[in-house]
This record gives C-alpha cells, structure tokens and sequence, in this order.
C-alpha cells in the first residue's frame, strides 16, 4: 500500500514507538504533533523525489523515530551538546533527536541538493533549532561537533574513522546485530540492543568514547 499523509493518524503509531523504547521518559510536550508533521511532510516530499525507501506506514515510522527514541529512552541526550548528524537523508535521525532534546544543538549534514531543500523545509516548518549544512562530511573540519552520529552512509569501520575525526567526545555507529567496529583510543561506552516495534527489526546502537592515555589526556 503506498504511504499516505496521515496528520493525527500518525499518532497511534508514534505512540507505540514510544512506549516499546522510552518507557520510562515521557517525550517533551508537542512532540506528537511535530513528530506526525514530520512524517506528513516526508510522504509529501517523497511523491516528488527519492526520499525514502519506506514501503508502509509502520516502515516509515521506525525508519523515521525508532532509533532517536531508542536513544533517548536510554539518557543518551542528557547532557545537550553539539551533535552532528552526517548523511541526513531524510531528517533521521537527527531532526527526531533534536524534538525529543531541544537542549541538543544538531547539525545535519548532506550532500544532495533536493534533499537539503526537504530538510530545511522541516526545519522551517516545524520550528526547531537545527542547522542544515550541504556537502560531505570530509569537507567538514576536524572536532566539528562533539558527538556525531550517522545511519547507512559508510560501512560501519569507515564511520567510526570519519565520526573519530569529527567527534570531540563520542561517536555513535547505528548497527543491524553486527559487532560494532573498533579503533585505536576509542572504546564503547553504551551499546544498545533493541528491535524497532513495528517491524521488528533487530538494532544495535553503540557509543564509543576516546579513552584517557597514560598522562590522563584522551588518545586522538
């Protein structure tokens, strides 16, 4: 069946997302809304341009939020910060993260033109403070944000390399059910399995984090 703007009909959806992976922490009020706008405008843009390979409603809803809220159930947006999401694609998981943490300060960073047209439109639309920059993530400089987090853009070694590079504090590498990837003077400090709730995907969400050297300093 092919995706349809739902508006409020998106909520029950939304809502089971958020019971199956943040028990626990309630969303900030007018997440529900926002987050059935941000969905409505995806389907819309999607009928114009290759947004998403969501075939069904529920695909699109755990494509879109599983893993933000996954995150966020978890305490991983505590402590706010300036986050990078590279290959945004269609807005997840970044602008996700963003309306579930105002206190996060999220770049989103991509290459295609007709998709940061979308993403500066949800930005616009939905009223939140996200920063929407064009162009890969190598043209980026060095200790751009102090956590950056991407999905399917590189092979997961390959990320966690450019997220090192890019990352101050901490990278996240978002996996199927494989080992997440290693490197010298990063270690893992959050690794969360979980299956998205409407399509029952396996997840495995992982943080590393630089490790201290001998002197105290973190190893780069």
């Amino acid at each position: 069946m092919a995706l349809a703007q739902l508006g409020a009909g998106w909520s029950p959806h939304v809502e089971r997302v958020l019971a199956a992976l943040s028990p626990g922490l309630p969303p900030p009020d007018g997440f529900l809304p926002l987050a059935c706008r941000l969905l409505d405008l995806t389907v819309s843009w999607n009928e114009k341009m290759d947004l998403t390979a969501a075939k069904s409603t529920e695909e699109l809803v755990d494509l879109t939020l599983a893993d933000a809220v996954a995150l966020f159930g978890q305490g991983a947006l505590a402590a706010g910060g300036a986050w990078l999401d590279v290959g945004s694609g269609a807005g997840a998981p970044g602008v996700p993260l963003a309306l579930l943490e105002p206190r996060v300060q999220m770049t989103l960073c991509e290459p295609l033109q007709k998709r940061v047209a979308f993403l500066r439109t949800v930005v616009g639309t939905l009223g939140v403070g996200v920063r929407v920059v064009r162009g890969r993530s190598q043209a980026l400089p060095a200790g751009s944000a102090e956590v950056a987090i991407s999905r399917a853009t590189l092979p997961p070694p390959e990320w966690l390399t450019e997220g090192a590079r890019l990352a101050t504090r901490e990278v996240w590498v978002l996996l199927a059910r494989e080992p997440p990837p290693s490197l010298l003077g990063w270690a893992v400090r959050m690794d969360v399995s979980c299956e998205w709730p409407l399509t029952a995907r396996r997840r495995r969400l992982v943080a590393l984090v630089r490790t201290p050297g001998r002197d105290g300093s973190t190893v780069k």
